[in-house]
């Protein structure tokens, strides 16, 4: 299992042109064959800064999700947003305990 966790910055303003293609990178991804979670936080002390969250259940899944045109137009998009100090890390995972 991998988890890919990080941050990014975007500028508030740009929330109306943001919202639509946050929801359609989401909602594309979460209906991917090995997607576990997907999902994007506003920062509720920090508005400009936006927490990522995502686990996969293999490299391949990750993989075939790098690939898919709904990545690609997230992609696209980032700049309309002013999306930046993009910083994400990718941790493979050996086992998960639930706790009490």
């Amino acid at each position: 299992m991998l988890i890919l966790a990080g941050t990014f910055r975007f500028d508030p303003s740009a929330m109306e042109i943001a919202r639509p293609a946050v929801a359609a990178i989401i909602a594309a991804s979460r209906a991917e064959e090995g997607c576990i979670t997907f999902s994007f936080a506003q920062d509720v002390m920090d508005p400009t800064l936006v927490r990522v969250f995502e686990v996969w259940r293999d490299q391949a899944a990750l993989d075939v999700h790098r690939a898919t045109p709904h990545l690609a137009a997230w992609r696209a998009a980032q700049p309309k947003i002013g999306m930046h100090d993009r910083q994400l890390k990718i941790y493979e995972i050996a086992s998960v305990t639930e706790t009490p």
